[in-house]
């Protein structure tokens, strides 16, 4: 009868050492997800934030500020407006007769 106790006396130890290390790695596998989780948020956070910015980065009146200032540029009137022809470009109407392509 001892050898049978002794037996399941060492099946006893192995199984609560068993139960122990599977409820480390459970612990630790937890830990890892909740990391995970945590880092996922905040990257979501990051990624919000960077769209936001690069929405007000993006704004016409952002990039017409910056053609002004930083390009010298300036808004289109008539009075500045100046048309340039081109004396080689002879309209249709005006070609002779003879010379249609």
């Amino acid at each position: 009868m001892t050898r049978l106790s002794i037996m399941l006396l060492a099946a006893v130890m192995v199984s609560a050492l068993y139960v122990v290390r599977v409820q480390y790695d459970s612990r630790r596998l937890f830990t890892d997800l909740d990391r995970a989780n945590a880092e996922a948020h905040r990257l979501e956070t990051e990624r919000a934030r960077l769209e936001v910015e690069k929405r007000a980065e993006a704004t016409s009146l952002r990039v017409e500020k910056l053609a002004r200032d930083k390009l010298a540029m300036r808004s289109i009137t008539p009075a500045i407006t100046e048309y340039v022809t081109s004396s080689l470009a002879l309209p249709a109407a005006s070609a002779p007769q003879g010379e249609r392509p």
